[in-house]
């Protein structure tokens, strides 16, 4: 990947490249729409799945759903371009080739679910069709009706999502042991206030 003129924070074991404050706005936006996402989502099948009430409130939960979902989408196609085109920093140079190896497969997952669950998302709310967002005005269709599919559709929906969110966990976990128990530099890349400098 491309990495040009990336900055870089002195430290006690010296120059550290960090994320550009481009990349860390795409990432921390994304992070705080799954927080939205996410409980949204649970809480709206909740609603709507176990307890069957189809009220203004379970609607505007599916609404909030797909919106949020929408806008996900973007941001990681923005996040994904900036990537490809400027690069990230090198590797932590403490970490061991092995844990390089699982952090670069982990990140491309990452990226790849956050496309894909919202691509199912969108491919099923289009088939059901369900493209209504608060009553206000509609998604553009992208395939024709056709609702058992689209029932099953949502099913790997809710599945790539749950795979999606057990890999965030693993990526926070991973972030917290490299700052608490190793303590090196690899949260700070991405969050420069955690960085070690002299």
């Amino acid at each position: 990947m491309p990495r040009s003129n990336l900055p870089t924070v002195e430290t006690t074991s010296g120059a550290i490249e960090v994320y550009s404050s481009t990349a860390r706005a795409y990432h921390w936006i994304v992070v705080a729409l799954i927080a939205i996402q996410a409980p949204v989502g649970l809480y709206m099948v909740y609603r709507g799945g176990t307890l069957n009430i189809w009220d203004a409130t379970t609607n505007n939960l599916y609404s909030t759903h797909k919106l949020v979902g929408v806008i996900i989408l973007l941001f990681v196609l923005l996040r994904l371009g900036y990537r490809l085109t400027a690069g990230a920093p090198h590797p932590e140079p403490t970490l061991e080739p092995w844990q390089r190896s699982v952090s670069e497969i982990v990140h491309w997952a990452i990226y790849l679910l956050l496309l894909v669950v919202p691509i199912l998302g969108y491919i099923g709310v289009s088939m059901y069709p369900a493209l209504t967002i608060f009553g206000a005005f509609n998604l553009p269709a992208i395939t024709g009706p056709d609702k058992p599919t689209a029932e099953a559709i949502f099913g790997w929906h809710g599945y790539a999502a749950f795979t999606l969110l057990g890999l965030v966990a693993l990526h926070i976990g991973a972030a917290i042991y490299h700052n608490i128990i190793r303590k090196d530099n690899v949260l700070g890349r991405m969050l420069p206030g955690a960085l070690r400098k002299p």
